[in-house]
């Protein structure tokens, strides 16, 4: 019986996960790890302060990292002008190739880092599963971690309410 009720409550956490229900939400500050952007430039938390900030932790080899992207560039084409900001993090096993790939065919409009040695996942909580996405307000403070694929609706009203912040 003990079994069952194990098997039951992983498929339930797994039915959650994949449809992006499971995310926690809390005040803590983003790290301070250094983004390396496609153009070899680099950028820190820091560096968004003052915007609210969506940072999504994603790989060219995830599926639904791939299916939730053209959502993602939809939600940044819908808010960038009033201050708000991406920035996709490749993670570590994806290859550079792939990633510089993958946005110049998708003309991904917003930042993309590459996490070459994990530094970067490891900082913002050890990201293993991708997606995951964190959205973080103007103080720098992250308010919402997605594991999974994000409800897209939640996620505007939780963007307008951050931007409508002082």
């Amino acid at each position: 019986m003990k079994i069952k009720v194990l098997i039951t409550t992983i498929a339930a956490v797994a039915v959650l996960l994949g449809a992006g229900l499971l995310y926690s939400t809390s005040t803590s500050s983003a790290p301070q790890a250094t983004f390396v952007l496609l153009d070899g430039s680099l950028r820190t938390a820091d560096d968004f302060r003052g915007k609210v900030t969506l940072v999504n932790f994603w790989a060219t080899s995830c599926a639904t990292c791939v299916a939730e992207m053209p959502m993602i560039v939809r939600t940044y084409e819908k808010y960038h002008s009033r201050g708000y900001e991406t920035l996709a993090v490749a993670m570590s096993y994806d290859p550079p190739t792939y990633v510089v790939n993958f946005a110049n065919t998708r003309k991904l409009p917003f930042a993309v880092a590459l996490d070459n040695t994990g530094a970067v996942a490891k900082a913002w909580g050890d990201v293993k599963v991708t997606p995951t996405t964190f959205v973080v307000n103007k103080r720098g403070n992250i308010v919402k971690r997605y594991v999974g694929k994000p409800n897209f609706d939640e996620l505007d009203k939780l963007i307008e309410e951050l931007l409508s912040e002082t």
